[in-house]
């Protein structure tokens, strides 16, 4: 056994609704990605804290990798491709069902000539293989191996935890040698303003149907911490049109509430403390165009 620390970046890159940010979940331990059925959830890279024997390893999540059109998309698709480019590992995560018949794998292919042209060497990891029968599963990856940017494959469930632990092993292996970046107790470098903002969209997007959750933001106005050790949280929810105002609101107001009420409860278990939050909706037409609802989200304005 050495003594010697290992600390470094990995990046989970993907295309939409591949399952990076569940298996960003699993692999920390913790809650740091907000998950949905929704594609681009995911808008700015959230780092997770992965302690792993005797390495940390700092997993970036990464927005799914896709063709984008608008600004907003542009901004998230260069977000995804540096946090590939500066990582000291990367991990591709495929949908093996898009590869067993079922679904578009246009996405991971395109990934892929990306991953040639910039001639990186990632892991494949082969997810929601419960999801497929064991013969398709092998030619998918002999497939995917073939195309030559992998250096490892790994057939893994990021739901129920199927290889992961396998991946954990590989990704701290590779890691550089040195000490660690943060607090081995600290499982996300994101503030908690914005990790609150996160999680009352993510339950906006559960809650919501169709285009509107892509034409809203959350922003965290305040935060007060009191003596007793509760936290009163002030949030806006930025929409793009007065009827989208209307929806979230809902009748008698009745979905705004059971929205907040779903936040709060999270919040509370995230924070370990209890947590009165107070939400808002307004109208901003252009807040897409707002260079500084990017840089509060860390995305690059002028992709």
């Amino acid at each position: 056994m050495t003594d010697e620390t290992r600390a470094g970046f990995a990046a989970i890159i993907g295309a939409p609704n591949a399952g990076k940010s569940t298996l960003v979940n699993k692999l920390v331990g913790s809650k740091v990605s907000i998950v949905t059925h929704k594609v681009q959830t995911t808008r700015f890279p959230v780092r997770g804290v992965m302690m792993h024997g005797q390495s940390q390893v700092v997993l970036v999540d990464t927005p799914g990798i896709f063709a984008p059109k608008r600004r907003l998309d542009r901004a998230m698709v260069k977000s995804a491709w540096e946090g590939a480019t500066d990582a000291d590992a990367v991990v591709h995560l495929v949908d093996a069902r898009h590869w067993t018949g079922h679904g578009d794998k246009s996405e991971d292919e395109a990934i892929i000539g990306r991953l040639q042209q910039l001639g990186a060497r990632a892991i494949l990891a082969l997810n929601k293989i419960d999801l497929v029968e064991r013969a398709g599963l092998l030619a998918a990856t002999k497939a995917l191996f073939d195309t030559g940017v992998y250096s490892d494959v790994l057939m893994i469930s990021g739901l129920n935890g199927d290889g992961v632990d396998q991946l954990a092993d590989l990704l701290a292996s590779r890691m550089p040698v040195g000490p660690y970046l943060f607090p081995e107790d600290q499982a996300a470098d994101i503030p908690s303003r914005l990790i609150a903002a996160e999680v009352t969209r993510e339950k906006l997007m559960l809650r919501l149907h169709q285009e509107i959750p892509y034409q809203l933001t959350v922003e965290t106005e305040t935060w007060e911490q009191h003596g007793n050790g509760s936290v009163k949280i002030g949030q806006l929810i930025h929409v793009a049109r007065e009827g989208h105002r209307s929806i979230i609101l809902g009748k008698g107001g009745q979905t705004i509430k059971d929205v907040g009420t779903a936040s709060r409860k999270e919040l509370q278990d995230i924070l370990g403390c209890p947590v009165h939050l107070f939400l808002r909706v307004k109208v901003s037409e252009r807040w897409q165009d707002n260079r500084e609802r990017f840089t509060a989200i860390g995305l690059d304005f002028d992709a």
